[in-house]
């Protein structure tokens, strides 16, 4: 049987993939996880949720590298007779299986009205933007100027005067 084994590892390292990853058992990703409390509960129920599915990951073998509490917000829409919920955001490193599972227990809980976990290639350690102050943001330099702005109005003149 020790041969078997010998001859599993041997591959492994001769044949970097996927398919070796899973064999190894470890392929740990990062992951961004934003879900979606419902209004009702308090903020201590919250953090209990929070500690629930931490723990779903670390039993798996994955690690929470951060977590956010951004708070009690209105949603754009209503979503299952809700008009605000609390958002928390985890950056998970886990496997793919730790990850299925924390999948199906936020889906199988009542309290979780939505939620998005998406893959990333790394984690940031700065707070996300949701935490920083609007001071702390910087300027918004990508933003077209607005039609009510006096320099868009005074250009539009010169244009047409041009003309």
């Amino acid at each position: 049987m020790k041969a078997g084994l010998d001859m599993v590892q041997h591959w492994v390292t001769k044949h970097p993939g996927p398919l070796s990853l899973a064999i190894r058992g470890f392929a740990m990703r990062f992951y961004e996880s934003v879900f979606i409390a419902r209004q009702d509960i308090t903020t201590g129920q919250v953090e209990a949720l929070c500690d629930e599915f931490a723990g779903i990951v670390t039993e798996g073998g994955g690690k929470i590298l951060k977590k956010e509490y951004w708070g009690l917000k209105s949603l754009s829409y209503r979503i299952k007779k809700n008009r605000k919920g609390h958002y928390v955001m985890f950056n998970i490193e886990a496997d793919a299986a730790t990850m299925d599972e924390y999948d199906r227990k936020l889906g199988l809980n009542e309290d979780v009205i939505r939620v998005l976990t998406v893959r990333i290639d790394e984690v940031d350690e700065e707070p996300s933007i949701m935490m920083q102050a609007k001071s702390e943001r910087g300027p918004r330099d990508d933003r077209a100027p607005r039609d009510d702005d006096e320099e868009t109005k005074s250009d539009a003149v010169a244009n047409e005067e041009e003309e």
